[in-house]
C-alpha cells in the first residue's frame, strides 16, 4: 500500500540510522450508502436515412400544429361575427322595412291604457300624434304629413271628389276630436299615408266606419283612384292585437299604372286608415308589416 503524503517536508538523518517507523494511516471516514440512480438510456446511433425521416416527421408535426392554431382562430373569429357580416352567409331580405324601435307613449297621471280595467270607454288618453307609426329607415317624409295635426279636408283628399262633402258632414255628426297624420315614400317607390281619427267614443268611431265609409260592403267608399276592391285575408299576418281589429283591402285587377292597398284599424275610440300606393303593384310584406305595427301601437 502506497503511503499518503502529509503535505509537509521532513529532514532525513544519515543512512546508517535506522528508518523511522511508518506513521499510521489516517482513519477513513464512515462510509455513506450511495443513492441508487437510474441509468440514463443512451439513444443508439441513427443511420443517415432514419435521421432524415425523423426530421421530416418533426417538420410535418409542426406544420399541423400551426395550421390547427390558425384554423381555430378563424373559427372563433367567424362565430364572433353576425351572420350578415360573413361573406356568403348574409340573410337575404324578405322585403320588410327597417322601422325604429317602437315605444308606447307616456300617459297622463292616473290615466289607464285603452283596454285595461278602469277604462270602460276604451279611450286613448295618450297624445294621438305619438300613436302614429314612425317612418322607416331611408324613407322620405311627406312635408305635408309630418306626424302633426291635419284638417278634415286633408284627410278627405284621399277619397273621390264627389264623396268628400258627404263624408265631411258625417265627421261633424260623429263628434270627431282631431286627426293626426304621417306620410312617407320608401326607395322601392311605395307611398304610405296614415291618418289617425280620434272620436269622442267607441260608438262614434264604429258608426263612421260602418255607416259612412261602409267598410266591408259592396258599395264602400274607395280611396282616390281605386275602381274596384277586394278583401285581403290575413293581411296582418300572425300578429294579433287583443281588442284591435284590422279590415284590409287591395285594388282589384286590372288596375292602372298604380295599385293601392289600404286598411281600417279599429281600436276603441280611434279609427286609423293606412294607405299604400305603388307603381306597378303594391308589395304584400311591407303592407302587412305596417298594419301590424300600427295596430300594436293602438292596442
Amino acid at each position: 500500500m502506497t503511503e499518503q503524503s502529509t503535505g509537509t517536508a521532513e529532514t532525513v538523518p544519515a543512512p546508517e540510522a535506522p528508518a523511522p517507523a511508518p506513521a499510521p494511516a489516517p482513519e477513513a471516514p464512515a462510509a455513506v450508502s450511495p443513492v441508487p440512480v437510474s441509468p440514463v438510456p443512451v439513444a443508439p446511433a441513427v443511420p443517415g436515412r432514419s435521421r432524415r425521416v425523423l426530421w421530416a416527421v418533426a417538420r410535418w408535426t409542426a406544420a399541423v400544429v400551426v395550421c390547427g392554431g390558425v384554423g381555430a382562430g378563424t373559427a372563433m373569429g367567424i362565430t364572433a361575427l353576425d351572420r350578415s357580416d360573413v361573406p356568403g352567409l348574409a340573410t337575404e331580405s324578405d322585403g320588410r322595412w327597417e322601422y325604429p324601435r317602437l315605444r308606447l307613449p307616456a300617459l297622463p297621471a292616473d290615466r289607464p291604457r285603452p283596454f285595461t280595467p278602469g277604462n270602460e270607454g276604451e279611450i286613448h288618453y295618450a297624445d294621438a300624434r305619438q300613436l302614429l307609426l314612425p317612418a322607416p329607415a331611408g324613407a322620405t317624409v311627406d312635408p305635408k304629413l309630418t306626424g302633426g295635426w291635419v284638417s278634415e279636408d286633408a284627410y278627405l283628399a284621399g277619397y273621390g271628389k264627389e264623396e268628400r262633402a258627404r263624408l265631411k258632414v258625417a265627421l261633424g255628426d260623429t263628434a270627431l276630436r282631431h286627426i293626426a297624420a304621417r306620410g312617407w315614400t320608401t326607395p322601392d317607390g311605395t307611398t304610405t299615408r296614415i291618418h289617425l281619427l280620434r272620436f269622442t267614443s267607441v260608438a262614434y268611431a264604429d258608426r263612421f266606419r260602418i255607416e259612412s265609409l261602409k267598410s266591408g260592403d259592396t258599395d264602400e267608399e274607395l280611396p282616390l283612384g281605386v275602381a274596384e276592391a277586394e278583401i285581403i285575408d290575413g293581411a296582418s299576418g300572425d300578429v294579433q292585437v287583443p281588442e284591435v281589429t284590422a279590415y284590409t283591402y287591395q285594388e282589384k285587377k286590372p288596375y292602372g299604372p298604380e295599385q293601392t292597398r289600404w286598411a281600417y284599424i279599429m281600436a276603441g275610440d280611434t279609427l286609423t286608415m293606412v294607405t299604400q300606393t305603388r307603381k306597378g303593384g303594391t308589395l304584400a310584406v311591407p303592407f302587412q308589416q305596417t298594419v301590424a305595427l300600427q295596430a300594436q301601437l293602438l292596442g
